[in-house]
């Protein structure tokens, strides 16, 4: 699993011109799905995520994570993660998961997420043309890739 993590100060998702979720201080976590991921996968990703610590303290340290501020998640799909660029200048999508299996796995983090933090994290739609707003404080974007756990 491969995922773009950004903190944001507000973020939303709105698909055929309505709002489907958003989100104040917190996380938009933009994630993409290939074939060799697992549950195993999704456990770590979704521990390390909830436990980063990025948010500012009292004296303006990066020690916080989003548990800690009470910080709000917003997850979305996103298979052009897995773009691979080597040849050429239209990018190729083939290590990206078929919504057969991504969608089970996208859900399952979405849960996994929402157990993390405790309480239910926002959504996006798989596979919808979806238009993304945020405003990302710092900025901070952070770049995690399950195959590079060690």
């Amino acid at each position: 699993m491969r995922t773009v993590i950004q903190r944001v100060r507000h973020a939303s998702v709105t698909i055929d011109g309505l709002v489907k979720s958003e989100i104040g201080q917190g996380l938009l976590i933009l994630v993409g799905i290939e074939d060799a991921d697992g549950q195993d996968d999704i456990e770590w990703l979704a521990k390390k995520i909830v436990n980063l610590r990025i948010f500012d303290d009292g004296v303006g340290v990066m020690n916080l994570s989003v548990s800690d501020i009470g910080g709000e998640v917003l997850v979305v799909s996103q298979f052009t993660l897995h773009a691979m660029v080597k040849k050429g200048n239209r990018p190729s999508y083939i290590r990206a998961s078929k919504p057969d299996i991504a969608i089970p796995l996208y859900e399952s983090f979405c849960e996994e997420m929402s157990l993390q933090m405790g309480r239910r994290v926002q959504t996006g739609v798989f596979g919808a043309d979806m238009k993304v707003e945020l405003l990302n404080d710092g900025p901070v974007t952070i770049f995690i890739d399950t195959r590079n756990k060690e």
